[in-house]
């Protein structure tokens, strides 16, 4: 451990006799702890989240996790077995905060330590919203349906939100301080069936997105998940909290404004009714992809 300074050391031993009172074993060899000085060199999250649990660096370590990328299939993956007890909003809550913890530290330790490159830490943590954003709005969906009923279309087809990823999201290139940039839309205009009383198609998506935000962004004893920017919605944060697609059309072909053509170049569907989503995509590229440039074009870029 020479390259590490006085303060390093005590984190270090604080760390290895904090595993040693939970019965864990943490590695000791020389290359190890040069890769665990250097990590803790620079991130006191990391420090203090191993300390504070010694199991989560043991289980990345056994697991092999700390030394590769993972997929937004892997994360599905393991948020299903890791969640499949859950019943309650409350402890999805605790649970994906507890679940964020570990994965923070995994993406952290590997951009520290030079196991990733950059593209990799973005796309690993972007994956990783991606999941986390899909799991919630699954949990929930399925909840407010057996609450509110189920909303449905003018033919009487099950209508499922959509969720587009902007910004850093959109694009892969989350980093350990973004928000993620959000907007949900739906398909159509209609109602609720099979639930206490018929709601509004628009009354269902708009609890059920208040919902997501709460889960993803609320501040617990546990931190957070993610932090919810909606502020790239249609009206921005004077606007409805989600649309259908109608509407949406409508607002970009009469309303839309240059800056908003740029923010969808990146717009990504990441949750819901991806089928729906690239319709909406489809519907929306005359809007972000002018079909014939002029002077005015030019100024505004």
């Amino acid at each position: 451990m020479k390259d590490c300074s006085l303060p390093q050391l005590d984190t270090v031993h604080a760390l290895f006799k904090a595993a040693e009172e939970t019965g864990g074993t943490i590695p000791r060899s020389e290359e190890f702890l040069q890769e665990l000085g250097k990590v803790f060199k620079f991130s006191d999250f990391v420090a203090k989240s191993c300390i504070r649990d010694p199991q989560t660096l043991i289980d990345l370590i056994e697991s092999g996790d700390l030394h590769r990328s993972c997929s937004v299939e892997y994360h599905r993956r393991r948020l299903e077995v890791e969640l499949s007890s859950i019943d309650t909003e409350q402890e999805l809550t605790t649970a994906l905060r507890q679940i964020r913890r570990r994965e923070m530290v995994r993406i952290a330790w590997r951009d520290l330590a030079g196991l990733a490159t950059l593209d990799e830490t973005t796309t690993d943590l972007s994956s990783f919203a991606d999941a986390c954003v899909e799991y919630a709005l699954n949990f929930l969906y399925r909840h407010h349906c057996e609450s509110h009923g189920i909303p449905t279309g003018r033919n009487g087809s099950h209508q499922h939100l959509v969720v587009l990823g902007m910004g850093k999201l959109g694009a892969c290139e989350l980093n350990f301080s973004s928000d993620i940039d959000l907007i949900f839309a739906y398909p159509e205009p209609g109602e609720t069936q099979g639930g206490p009383r018929p709601r509004t198609n628009d009354e269902f998506f708009i609890r059920l997105s208040r919902a997501l935000i709460k889960i993803l962004g609320l501040l617990t004893a546990d931190g957070i998940v993610f932090r919810v920017d909606m502020g790239l919605r249609p009206f921005g944060d004077n606007g409805p909290l989600v649309m259908h697609f109608d509407a949406m059309e409508s607002y970009y072909q009469s309303q839309g404004r240059e800056w908003e053509r740029y923010a969808w170049i990146k717009a990504r569907v990441i949750a819901g009714n991806k089928e729906a989503g690239n319709e909406l995509l489809t519907r929306l590229r005359p809007f972000i992809y002018r079909r014939y440039l002029d002077f005015g074009v030019f100024e505004a870029l």
